[in-house]
């Protein structure tokens, strides 16, 4: 509106002295500049955009479609910020001060912005939900355990079923023998990780070859990887399986046959675990991927709930809940979560409070674990000791890797690093070194058994160490001399009392009566022998004389009855004899 102001000396009407009065008109105001465009384009391209960049953020880092999954979070916060800055840049805003860009930032991300703060709660509360303090008893209870009894479950096994080799001593096996094979050497490495399963009720390694490099993989991509490697953990010999369609499915792979984009982009919302390298009963390679679940809130509780096998050459693949994984998959719960677990059970089973103060019958797992075969299954072992890591072991656990079944044994006494200290002191003059122990029944006996390795990774001797007194130490350079040392050294120890050999049973005698028709004699170990052969007859019978002097002065001619304790033979072994009256 016009300001008018007073004080010119001159009338603008003509008369003198008269106010003078100035209209002054202010300056209208600069609106900013609107976005080009309407709102529905610059919305349609800016998803456009976040769908793209979205989609390329899940084909390279995978992240599991499920809202258990903390990673899906972050790629959600990702796809409203692409969308916010997108919507920003095609805004193309110009204002005349900040406050006027604040303003209008606002209101083109109240959505994302709101969207935004929705997804930090649900994860911050549904974290919460889950958290130890809260839920101690629950994250106990997820590994339940039976109270075992070693000497009736854990059956005695023979020779020829002791694992000898450890992943490290299979993995140098497999690289001596790729590098004899001329066609696979140039082409392929071993790969490092190989898992222990039971083929046909045999332990084995199984390991897969990788492509040396991106270009090798270009020239041989069209056939796949030819073979798989077998180690036979008894033998340590190396089979080299040349498959009649190669493995176009590994994670040596590229673009969709890469091993986890293909299990993601068939299973977008599974959340995976481990993935192992298995064959089944007719040598079909297979990858063992574990579905995950969490069990308590949103994020905690980590545990199996089944299983996608995957057909290595083919691609195809099948869902199998936890209970109905086929009986030949012997992977599906990895160690660490077991181990894992059975840490929430030990540490947790008397409450949350217990585990940081009074600490009673708190337990946790040793350091390492090893697996052993029963009933063709692979079972997880691992020691259990006081939670003060007092150096001893107060038993030990068993675990189905397959189902999760869990067993106790209480059994004090050494832990598995001073069973190695113990077999490496016995044969400190060669510096061998110790695989991890592993667990077996000998004569009812818990007994650590380790291979010894030289410096290049080969197995020279075997140790056997007592669970419960690991002072008694037995070596050998095969299983079976290793066996017999421990066995002696556990009777003179008065931990086994050795058994009398069975009394024989009387033999049933027999006889035979005849007229002497020959005589002959012979000395034997100090001993004369008379050899007596009666009329009509092929037989000779074997008289001791020292024990049947009535042999020395026999005629031929006289007659006599002999006993004997066996069938008769050319020559048959008389017991007595006599003169016939």
């Amino acid at each position: 509106m016009p300001i008018f102001t007073t004080g010119n000396p001159f009338d603008p009407f003509g008369q003198k002295n008269a106010p003078h009065v100035e209209v002054i008109t202010p300056k209208k105001k600069k609106e900013p500049k609107p976005p080009k465009g309407s709102p529905f384009t610059r919305v349609l391209i800016s998803l456009l955009v976040t769908a793209v960049l979205g989609f390329l953020y899940f084909y390279f880092e995978l992240p599991a479609l499920n809202f258990q999954n903390e990673e899906f979070y972050l790629f959600l916060l990702l796809l409203l910020a692409v969308f916010s800055i997108s919507m920003i840049v095609l805004g193309e805003f110009r204002g005349n001060s900040v406050k006027e860009y604040v303003s209008y930032t606002r209101k083109t991300l109240i959505v994302p912005f709101y969207a935004a703060l929705a997804l930090i709660a649900v994860a911050v509360i549904g974290g919460a939900t889950g958290w130890v303090v809260f839920r101690a008893k629950d994250y106990a209870a997820l590994l339940p355990m039976e109270e075992g009894n070693f000497t009736e479950e854990v059956a005695e096994i023979s020779f020829d079923q002791i694992p000898m080799l450890d992943d490290v001593s299979a993995n140098n096996l497999a690289n001596r023998k790729l590098g004899d094979l001329s066609d696979l050497v140039s082409q392929f490495t071993v790969n490092e990780a190989s898992a222990q399963i039971n083929y046909h009720n045999v332990p084995v390694r199984v390991t897969y070859l990788d492509y040396e490099n991106f270009f090798k993989w270009i020239a041989n991509r069209s056939e796949g990887i030819p073979a798989y490697m077998m180690i036979d953990m008894v033998t340590q010999e190396v089979t080299v399986v040349r498959l009649e369609e190669g493995i176009k499915y590994s994670p040596s792979e590229y673009f969709s046959r890469d091993l986890n984009r293909h299990l993601r982009f068939s299973y977008p919302t599974k959340i995976f675990g481990d993935v192992n390298f298995e064959i089944d009963e007719e040598g079909t390679p297979y990858w063992i991927a574990s579905v995950v679940k969490k069990t308590i809130g949103l994020f905690g509780g980590e545990d199996i709930e089944g299983a996608v096998l995957m057909n290595a050459v083919t691609g195809e693949s099948t869902y199998y809940d936890i209970a109905d994984v086929p009986s030949w998959a012997d992977r599906v719960c990895s160690a660490d979560l077991i181990m894992e677990q059975y840490n929430y059970y030990g540490n947790y089973k008397n409450g949350f409070f217990n585990s940081l103060f009074g600490q009673k019958d708190c337990t946790v797992t040793t350091d390492g674990y090893n697996y052993i075969a029963l009933n063709d299954d692979v079972w997880l072992y691992t020691g259990i000791t006081s939670i003060s890591s007092d150096r001893g072991n107060i038993g030990f656990i068993l675990v189905n890797q397959r189902t999760k079944e869990a067993r106790y044994y209480s059994c004090a006494g050494a832990e598995e690093e001073s069973a190695r200290s113990s077999a490496e002191g016995a044969v400190q003059q060669y510096n061998y070194r110790s695989t991890f122990p592993l667990l077996l029944n000998i004569s009812g006996q818990p007994t650590y058994f380790m291979s010894l390795k030289d410096a290049a990774g080969l197995v020279k001797m075997y140790a056997m160490v007592n669970v419960q007194q690991y002072q008694i130490v037995a070596t050998g350079y095969t299983v079976e001399e290793c066996q017999q040392n421990y066995h002696e050294l556990m009777i003179s120890n008065n931990i086994l009392v050795e058994e009398a050999p069975p009394e024989e049973p009387e033999p049933e005698l027999l006889s035979a009566t005849g007229v002497i028709e020959e005589i002959r004699f012979a000395t034997m170990g100090g001993d004369t022998y008379f050899f007596l052969r009666f009329t009509g007859d092929t037989v000779f019978y074997s008289i001791n004389s020292r024990e049947n002097p009535l042999a020395v002065i026999l005629n031929v001619g006289d007659t006599v009855i002999v006993e004997y304790a066996e069938k008769k033979t050319p020559i048959t072994e008389g017991i007595s004899i006599s003169k016939d009256q």
